[in-house]
């Protein structure tokens, strides 16, 4: 039996790492479990020639694909858009390309605005200092001035655009719409000891340089400074309480395969939209029958994604092919609401540079663009360090019928359900995919490009896990409080992508991090009375 702690934290991603560096200078005793394993730049893919491979084997986004001891699996059969994550200390910051977006002011409005879904309990003035801070502790490059937002600090000079991002900023100005050069989790110089990008492009799989801010060598190096622990290979089963509706704990299974239980006074949840409400659902009792925190029945619905649409071109110039950092520039042109384009919210777009190698192969075969035999070898050669494009984020609309429950037959390595995932995509969300990729077409169009290939949507882009134990001041309408605690469980806070009432049309790493600071910086203000 493990002694008790103050803060128990479930899992060591971005939310995780935030809360436990935050609420280090309490003193209180920390304790993260994390089920996954301290990555090691020296084992990520861009050490070796292999590189590429590796992206589909033991690096691939997939939990499915991957299967390592420390992912659990998913059965997301039911959705057109497959779960990505990643399970280790980091969490999806191991993986991710550094895209660092905030939400807009309006993001947080949308049933004010927009009529529709519902108003955040909290808006972008509650997070603007929590954004700023983060910005600080992960080291984000990029311009001020960009007039979609506003007026925020740049910490570092952004990253060079390239002849790519030069290509789509001349295309879009004759467009006259906006672009701007993008907020990035990576070093633009040397920063806080880690150094600068060297234009690898390999920012998906693990930036082995470090110039990539995953929460392993920004939050977590703090935290552990200031006496958190951190125990991995821990894989969470289930929360339990006592007679009072109080959290008192949690058991998991710890590197050898047994059962133990963790003693706890406070418990924090920071397992994605996804791995928080099985938890969850999986505590359910006699107290709870339901699962953990559930009285308004909204824990593991409301699942929002992102639906992306990818829409690329070859150039008759040589371009940076897949050199450079995976984010450059984007575009807010069409994020806020217009009714003449026939759906209400919007999305974004990110800018892309091209393949490497064998992908552009492998891609440029399925595109139709590279044939088998005679040609092979010409075409190939016209799309290789010639192809560019951008994808759109699509902002999803919460609906209930969208969620997370437990699968009745699969199981993890520890017995433990698995999550079964149910998804369809909005209406309103596939209008906006079809103009994302109308408008995408009419950029390439107006910067040159030809053969121009559409994807909508994008089915392995399930990176972003939101919405699933919603943020909100009513209990029956939502399943934590407007500071992050359970309206069922007072000791109970969840801080991860999960309290997303709506999703925005950007990339949520900026915000999940800035609530789970704002949360945290709550714990420590109400010290005294958390509890009532």
């Amino acid at each position: 039996m493990n002694d008790p702690v103050d803060v128990l934290i479930i899992g060591g991603g971005a939310s995780g790492a935030a809360v436990a560096w935050n609420l280090a200078e309490t003193r209180m005793r920390i304790v993260c479990l994390e089920q996954g394993d301290w990555p090691q730049s020296s084992d990520y893919p861009s050490n070796g020639r292999n590189w590429e491979s590796r992206q589909s084997e033991d690096f691939a986004i997939s939990p499915n694909r991957r299967a390592s001891s420390a992912d659990y699996p998913v059965n997301d059969d039911a959705s057109p858009i497959k779960v990505a994550n990643f399970n280790g200390v980091g969490g999806g910051t191991v993986l991710y390309a550094g895209h660092f977006p905030r939400f807009h002011p309006s993001d947080f409005r949308v049933r004010s605005l927009d009529g529709v879904a519902d108003d955040w309990p909290i808006d972008y003035r509650t997070l603007e200092p929590f954004y700023a801070l983060n910005d600080r502790m992960m080291g984000i490059a990029g311009l001020a001035g960009d007039p979609a937002y506003p007026d925020k600090e740049a910490v570092m000079p952004p990253l060079p655009l390239g002849k790519t991002g030069e290509t789509f900023g001349q295309a879009m100005n004759e467009l006259g719409w906006h672009w701007w050069p993008c907020d990035a989790a990576i070093n633009s110089r040397e920063y806080e000891g880690r150094a600068p990008c060297i234009n690898l492009g390999h920012c998906g799989h693990g930036c082995a340089q470090g110039a990539k801010s995953s929460t392993d060598i920004t939050y977590w190096q703090e935290a552990l400074r200031n006496r958190v622990e951190v125990r991995t290979r821990c894989r969470v089963s289930r929360i339990e309480t006592n007679e009072d509706r109080m959290a008192t704990g949690a058991w998991y299974f710890d590197a050898n395969g047994e059962e133990v239980f963790q003693p706890a006074e406070i418990v924090v949840m920071a397992c994605n939209g996804i791995g928080t409400p099985r938890i969850l659902l999986n505590s359910a009792s006699e107290r709870f029958p339901d699962g953990l925190a559930n009285s308004s029945g909204l824990v593991g619905r409301n699942l929002m994604f992102h639906p992306y649409a990818l829409v690329r071109g070859r150039f008759d110039k040589t371009l940076d092919g897949f050199r450079g950092s995976r984010v450059f520039m984007w575009s807010m042109e069409f994020y806020e609401t217009d009714p003449a384009r026939g759906y209400v919210r919007g999305y974004c777009y990110q800018f892309t540079r091209g393949f490497g190698p064998v992908m552009q192969a492998i891609n440029g075969m399925a595109d139709g663009l590279v044939p088998w035999g005679e040609g092979h070898h010409d075409a190939y050669r016209r799309l290789f360090d010639r192809q560019a494009g951008m994808v759109s984020i699509c902002e999803d609309l919460p609906e209930e019928i969208n969620t997370v429950t437990l699968d009745t037959s699969l199981r993890d390595g520890n017995g433990i359900p698995a999550p079964k995932i149910t998804y369809r995509i909005g209406e309103n969300t596939q209008r906006m995919l079809d103009h994302s990729v109308a408008r995408g077409t009419e950029i390439l169009l107006k910067a040159g490009a030809q053969d121009i290939v559409t994807r909508s949507p994008l089915s392995y882009a399930g990176w972003h896990l939101l919405g699933t134990a919603r943020m909100g001041t009513d209990p029956k309408r939502s399943v934590v409080n407007e500071w992050g605690r359970s309206h069922d469980v007072k000791n109970l806070f969840i801080v991860d992508g999960s309290v997303f009432v709506t999703s925005g049309g950007v990339n949520p790493t900026s915000t999940i991090q800035a609530i789970a600071l704002y949360v945290s910086d709550q714990i420590k203000a109400r010290l005294h009375d958390l509890f009532d």
